[in-house]
């Protein structure tokens, strides 16, 4: 599963992913970890942007002497047992991740290169994901969201990202037809139904260093 993405700028969630932006919205082009990114939340009626930090439990929210680790991607399969994840599972709150391409690792020369992976006809795309909201410490609220992802051992196409020997995985694209309902699901247990590879026919992927 990727480690950084492309987002989509503000025009385009306006344009393509008819979401309500407010004005004062930014982020940079290439998002990692705890970088400012945008997500898309609703109800399945109405699509709201807004801006989140990129992993579940932001770094400045981890206490002193807990040892590192990310939340920048959840997985399908433990997503309502991990501790990081469970309440916001439970609770509903699905949100779509808006972006043009993800990076991959591509082992297949013997050596690591960044690859992107897009879809086959150049429009951006939704990432299935979860959010959270935050007290800071100066009185206001934040949000925070992760990525959900998938097996893709028998994938096409994400079979060949990663390290030999490694588990293969994907980001859950979410189909353009289903992006209401995925919002609107009120049912963890029905959330799972969209929780599936997407075609590689409609995906391509590209040497992209950096």
């Amino acid at each position: 599963m990727g480690i950084s993405y492309q987002a989509t700028k503000p025009i385009v969630l306006a344009d393509t992913f008819d979401a309500s932006v407010p004005g004062n919205l930014s982020w940079p082009d290439e998002v990692w970890q705890d970088y400012d990114a945008p997500i898309i939340t609703g109800d399945g009626h109405m699509r709201i942007a807004s801006v989140a930090s990129y992993g579940m439990m932001p770094r400045r929210h981890i206490p002193d002497g807990v040892k590192k680790f990310t939340t920048m991607n959840a997985r399908s399969e433990t997503v309502g047992a991990k501790r990081s994840y469970s309440k916001p599972w439970r609770e509903d709150k699905l949100c779509l991740v808006p972006m043009h391409q993800f990076y991959e690792p591509n082992w297949e020369s013997g050596k690591h290169e960044r690859w992107k992976i897009v879809m086959a006809d150049g429009s951006p795309f939704a990432v299935a994901g979860i959010w959270r909201t935050w007290n800071e410490p100066d009185g206001t609220m934040a949000e925070s969201f992760t990525q959900l992802t998938i097996n893709a051992d028998n994938h096409p196409l994400m079979r060949r990202f990663h390290k030999p020997g490694d588990e293969k995985r994907s980001l859950v694209i979410v189909p353009h037809d289903e992006w209401d309902d995925w919002l609107g699901c009120r049912n963890p247990e029905l959330a799972r139904s969209f929780l599936r590879l997407y075609s590689a026919e409609l995906m391509e992927a590209h040497p992209s260093p950096k």
